[in-house]
């Protein structure tokens, strides 16, 4: 699958620690048309890199996305 145009959902709902980017900000390094401006570069963190489309996280639309997203972020918080 291949990332769904105008999204950006997994650039705006988890957390990124290397970039110390907080869950449901968007990424410094998105831009207005919702693309990386790192794709493909080596300062792309690792976690961004191994990340591929699928359908389970993407969903049919981009709610669908952030939703997925959000609830990941959030099941997946170390305990406080």
């Amino acid at each position: 699958m291949d990332c769904r145009p105008g999204c950006g959902a997994c650039c705006i709902a988890p957390s990124i620690s290397s970039l110390n980017k907080p869950a449901g900000v968007a990424c410094p390094h998105l831009d207005h048309a919702l693309r990386c401006t790192l794709f493909g570069q080596p300062q792309r963190p690792a976690c961004c890199s191994g990340l591929q489309a699928s359908t389970e996280m993407c969903g049919t639309h981009r709610e669908a996305a952030l939703t997925y997203l959000e609830q990941l972020e959030i099941a997946t918080q170390p305990a406080q």
